[in-house]
């Protein structure tokens, strides 16, 4: 009786798997697929970077939901908010550590990284770049009653002890400055303002629109822009930040282009002003 049961429930197997066999393959969701099954843009963020993109506990028509209790504001949200009405899509901020976000991109756990993000040619090994969203100049902040708050060439900052922000351009520029200290990164931006306003560090390397608002929020600080030739270099020239997509994403990277296109320059100044006119005072 155990060797028939075997022999029918074998029968029966076959049978099955012979049916299936005789069906066509799905085919391979594709990228439009995904997204048009979501109609969901993924945006990711630190939500600590003001005035590019913050924390609040306060709701209004700008804010995006990101937890129970949280929402995010600033000029990357702006940007993010315009993109995703665009496309059609609704808006989901994601708040990420700064570390993650390239990681989170290749995971897809996110569509887009629109976070003041400079598109260096490390990270276009790992993900695409739109062009620049934003375009500002690198700067320093310092303490207002320091001997450093009127110098003219950046290279006067040589013997100082100099920080940036972990695994940004504003950690990478410092070894320009001839005999620098240069300090280890900061994990935050935020932490970084800290350690300036507590003595630990003697300038800060930044971009204006975040100098401008931390000077704004801290009237013990002041920011240091330097003319051509004796402020920092870089292949650009300039500051710009990009947005950053998957590489396997390329029709998404298209229609995010397409659609940053369309916001002219005075647009996008004017949206980066009042998120700095915005800005909470903690920030």
């Amino acid at each position: 009786m155990k060797a028939s049961r075997n022999i029918l429930s074998a029968a029966m197997a076959l049978a099955l798997l012979t049916g299936c066999s005789s069906q066509p393959a799905a085919p391979a969701k594709t990228e439009t697929d995904t997204a048009a099954a979501s109609n969901v843009l993924r945006v990711g963020m630190e939500c600590n970077y003001a005035p590019f993109n913050w924390t609040t506990t306060t709701q209004t028509d700008l804010t995006v939901q990101i937890s129970g209790v949280d929402y995010a504001d600033g000029y990357d949200v702006q940007i993010a908010r315009k993109l995703a009405d665009d496309l059609g899509m609704e808006l989901q901020i994601v708040k990420l550590d700064w570390d993650s976000l390239i990681l989170s991109l290749q995971k897809d756990q996110i569509d887009a990284v629109i976070a003041g993000m400079t598109a260096t040619e490390e990270r276009m090994k790992q993900v695409d770049f739109t062009t620049p969203y934003y375009v500002s100049e690198e700067v320093v902040i310092v303490r207002k009653d320091s001997d450093l708050a009127n110098i003219k060439n950046v290279q006067e900052l040589s013997g100082k002890k100099v920080q940036g922000q972990m695994n940004t351009i504003y950690d990478d520029i410092i070894d320009q400055i001839d005999g620098v200290q240069h300090m280890p990164a900061a994990e935050t931006f935020p932490a970084s303002i800290q350690a300036l306003q507590a003595g630990g560090v003697d300038a800060v390397t930044s971009e204006l629109p975040v100098a401008i608002g931390v000077v704004t929020a801290n009237p013990d600080l002041t920011y240091i822009r330097f003319e051509a030739g004796n402020g920092f270099t870089d292949e650009n020239g300039d500051a710009t930040v990009s947005i950053a997509v998957s590489k396997d994403k390329p029709e998404l990277l298209a229609k995010l282009q397409a659609a940053l296109d369309k916001i002219s320059e005075d647009d996008r100044n004017a949206m980066m002003q009042a998120a700095v006119e915005r800005q909470p005072a903690g920030e």
